[in-house]
């Protein structure tokens, strides 16, 4: 039990922290977005998209190496921290030039250009701060993690109302990002230093290193395919159809990617213990997996039918009336959401194993499926068919996925495959029960995602899909 109790602590101070930092991202997104409004937005969303599928570059896979090697054996992390360093000094100057060479080849506009030369300069910055934020979860001390996304989230809101106040323009935002990611930086080195490594140096280890890339490749690969499908579209919709349709595709992408840090919370929690398990008891490693799945295939579900209800009460609220259009687009993505919940816990299962080759294959496949149908779909729907091929993409990857551990020692069992279609069978009351609400003439969003929530939390009871043993589990997580 006092691995369960640690699982949920760290996963307690992540939620803390992502509430508290998504809560500020938010406000900073809305100030954002209606001052320089859907153009000057656009601009400021396909920078950062351009910019993040460049910064992945600068990691080939250290992170979740360091994570899932350290957790197993914590003596290493100095070994891992400088010799990762050093590589990352190579990486980062190569990465920016490649990054500048191609915009400006693009042909965008001379403010378009400065704004992506000061956020890659941030994502340099966000690189070497990544470092130590997979020695903090390696430890399992999530609370370092959680304080700094909170200090970063802070930082750019504030610095937002300033700018806002004093009315600059678009590059002022940009040198934000820049101060507030070196901020994070020159924190995250300060806490490593204090708690857990040495300070950092410069190490060469050639034999080393030909082991971390070999190693760190697949998750590097699966990470370059996840960013160009998670950024793809944006850069697609700028060049196919212009800055403010990426605007408004952007309003309802950043409020359903706001629910990352759910899975983000448990899966970064589970991670260290699951890798410890594939070497001490994979029996307990296929527990932990089916019981995770279940649990975010709940919770995605619920919070999929409650934003489809609301989503233009959502987009209003936040956005404004100008950001209305963006409810379609929002009623399409959250459904991609529900997907990347559940396919995070197949995602974290092929890690721990050190299958993480499966993910990028999985991730790989889909991305192309997403370009092509971005391309076939965008001249006609515009953002709405961006939101269709982000769903059919994520699909795809839980499909793969689902085959491949059905296939292998740790297939689902006959429990975990008929909790699947418990779930299904709730959703599919649910939507009828709003379809008769709204039969007897019920207009009120609000009322109707009440008793929706209502509905499937009684189905859910009704069905058992909660057992004895998800009991056991939260009481003893109660008295601790």
């Amino acid at each position: 039990m006092s691995t369960v109790r640690r699982v949920a602590k760290n996963t307690l101070v992540w939620f803390f922290g992502d509430i508290v930092g998504k809560i500020l991202s938010l406000a900073f997104i809305i100030y954002a977005a209606r001052y320089l409004h859907a153009e000057g937005y656009g601009i400021l969303s396909f920078a950062l998209a351009f910019t993040g599928m460049f910064g992945i570059l600068s990691d080939i896979g250290f992170y979740e190496l360091i994570v899932r090697e350290v957790a197993r054996d914590k003596k290493l992390i100095n070994k891992y921290v400088e010799n990762i360093a050093t590589i990352k000094v190579i990486i980062v100057v190569a990465v920016y030039g490649l990054m500048c060479l191609v915009i400006n080849l693009m042909g965008y506009p001379t403010q378009t250009i400065v704004v992506v030369y000061i956020l890659g300069l941030s994502i340099v910055f966000d690189a070497f701060a990544m470092i130590f934020n997979a020695t903090f979860q390696a430890f399992e001390r999530m609370e370092y993690i959680s304080l700094g996304k909170i200090l970063k989230n802070s930082m750019l809101l504030f610095g937002a109302l300033l700018i806002i106040s004093k009315g600059l323009g678009l590059v002022s935002f940009a040198v934000l990002y820049l101060i507030a990611s070196l901020t994070l930086l020159i924190y995250n080195i300060i806490i490593s230093i204090r708690n857990f490594t040495r300070p950092p140096r410069l190490r060469v280890d050639l034999k080393f290193w030909r082991w971390l890339i070999k190693e760190g490749v697949t998750f590097w690969a699966t990470g370059v395919f996840a960013v160009l499908l998670n950024n793809v579209d944006k850069v697609m919709l700028s060049v196919m159809v212009g800055d403010t349709t990426v605007g408004l595709y952007s309003a309802a992408y950043r409020l359903v990617s706001t629910l990352d840090f759910i899975p983000l919370a448990f899966i970064a929690s589970i991670f260290p213990v699951t890798s410890r398990l594939f070497v001490s008891s994979r029996q307990s490693l296929k527990f932990a997996f089916e019981r995770s799945f279940k649990y975010l295939l709940i919770v995605g579900v619920l919070i999929g039918s409650i934003f489809t209800i609301l989503s233009d009460r959502l987009i209003f609220l936040i956005y404004g009336e100008d950001y209305i259009p963006s409810a379609n687009a929002l009623r399409v993505l959250i459904w991609s959401e529900v997907f990347l919940f559940i396919n995070m816990v197949f995602g974290n299962l092929f890690k721990s194993i050190n299958r993480q080759v499966v993910v990028t294959y999985a991730v790989a496949v889909a991305t192309t499926l997403n370009v092509t149908m971005n391309w076939l779909l965008i001249p006609k729907y515009s953002f709405i068919g961006a939101s269709l091929a982000t769903v059919l993409a994520r699909f795809l990857i839980f499909l793969l996925f689902f085959i491949l551990v059905m296939k292998s020692e740790y297939r689902m069992s006959n429990e975990s495959l008929v909790n699947i279609l418990k779930v299904l069978f709730a959703l599919l009351m649910v939507s009828a029960f709003i379809w008769v609400l709204k039969g007897t003439g019920t207009t009120d969003s609000i009322l109707i995602a009440t008793l929706s929530l209502l509905v499937y939390a009684l189905i859910i009871v009704a069905l058992r899909l909660i057992d004895s043993t998800d009991m056991q589990l939260i009481k003893g997580l109660i008295k601790s």
